[in-house]
C-alpha cells in the first residue's frame, strides 16, 4: 500500500501493521511532518507521471460492513480449553509407573538443593559484611543502627575512623639525644569530627630539595602510641595528642618531610 505526504508530496510505500499500530499517524521521512496516512492510502500507485494520489473523501458517519468472514464463539473456546486441559491430564496419567515415582523423588530432592543454595547465599553476604566491616563502622548511618544492635548483643564496635577530620597542629624533626643515626619526629594531632574516633594509621615521607622521595614509612597506631589505654580509648572531638616517631636517619639530602592519615 502507499500514501502521500500532503506537504512535500513524497510517496511512500507503507505496511498495515505499521499504521494500525500509529493508528494511521505517520512522520514524514523528508519534510518531517506528521499527516494522517489513510487519507491517500492506495493499494497501488497512479499511472505516471505521478503527482498526486487522490484522497479520500470524508464520511460523517463510519461505513456500514456487511460481509462477515468469521466471529468467534465463547462456547467453542471454553471447550477447547477443557479439551486440552483433559489432554494433558491423560498424558500425565499415562506415564509409566517408575517414571511417576521418579518425577515426585525428583520433586522431593529438590528443597535440599534449595536449602544449600539459600545458606550459601547468607555465607557470601556474611563474608562480604566481614570484609567491608571498615566501611560500615565508619558509615555514620550504619553505625547509629549496629551501636544499639551490638549494645543489646554485649559487644562493642571498634572505633570510628576519618582521616579528613585530623588536623596535625604541629611538627617537629630532630637528632635522636641518645640513638646514633636516628630522628625523632614529633607531631601534634586533633580530632575536629563530632565523634571519638581511632588513631590513625601515619605515614611520613623524608624527601630533597627536588622533592623526591628519599624514604617512606608506615607506622600503625600502637607504633607510635604507648599507653595502650589512650590507644583503646581513641581521641575525644576535639582533643589533642601528641605523636612521637623514632627513625632512621636517612642523611643530609632529607631536608623535607610530610605526614598523611590513613
Amino acid at each position: 500500500m502507499y500514501t502521500q505526504c500532503p506537504e512535500c508530496l513524497t510517496i511512500y510505500r507503507v505496511d498495515g501493521a505499521d499504521l494500525a499500530a500509529a493508528h494511521g499517524s505517520v512522520r514524514c521521512g523528508h519534510c518531517a511532518a506528521v499527516f494522517d496516512a489513510l487519507r491517500t492510502l492506495s493499494p497501488q500507485l497512479p499511472p505516471e507521471p505521478i503527482e498526486r494520489i487522490e484522497a479520500h473523501p470524508s464520511r460523517n458517519a463510519p461505513p456500514q460492513l456487511e460481509s462477515p468472514v468469521f466471529r468467534p464463539n465463547p462456547a467453542q473456546a471454553s471447550l477447547f480449553a477443557e479439551a486440552t486441559d483433559r489432554a494433558r491430564a491423560a498424558e500425565r496419567s499415562s506415564l509409566p509407573a517408575f517414571a511417576k515415582r521418579r518425577r515426585r523423588a525428583r520433586q522431593r530432592s529438590d528443597w535440599p538443593w534449595l536449602v544449600g543454595c539459600a545458606l550459601l547465599l547468607l555465607g557470601l553476604a556474611g563474608e562480604i559484611a566481614w570484609a567491608e566491616q571498615a566501611r560500615w563502622i565508619d558509615d555514620a548511618r550504619a553505625h547509629a543502627w549496629l551501636a544499639p544492635v551490638c549494645e543489646r548483643l554485649g559487644c562493642k564496635l571498634p572505633l570510628r575512623h576519618d582521616a579528613s577530620t585530623l588536623q596535625l597542629l604541629s611538627r617537629d624533626i630532630r637528632p635522636h639525644p641518645s640513638v646514633p643515626g636516628a630522628l625523632i619526629i614529633s607531631a601534634t594531632l586533633r580530632n575536629d569530627a563530632s565523634f571519638v574516633q581511632a588513631f590513625p594509621t601515619v605515614e611520613i615521607t623524608l624527601s630533597d630539595l627536588d622533592e623526591k622521595r628519599i624514604a617512606m614509612r608506615r607506622f600503625q597506631p600502637r607504633e607510635y602510641l604507648g599507653d595502650t589505654r589512650a590507644l583503646s580509648a581513641g581521641l575525644a572531638p576535639g582533643a589533642s595528642s601528641s605523636l612521637v616517631f623514632e627513625v632512621a636517619d636517612p642523611g643530609r639530602n632529607a631536608v623535607a618531610f610530610e605526614f598523611k592519615f590513613e
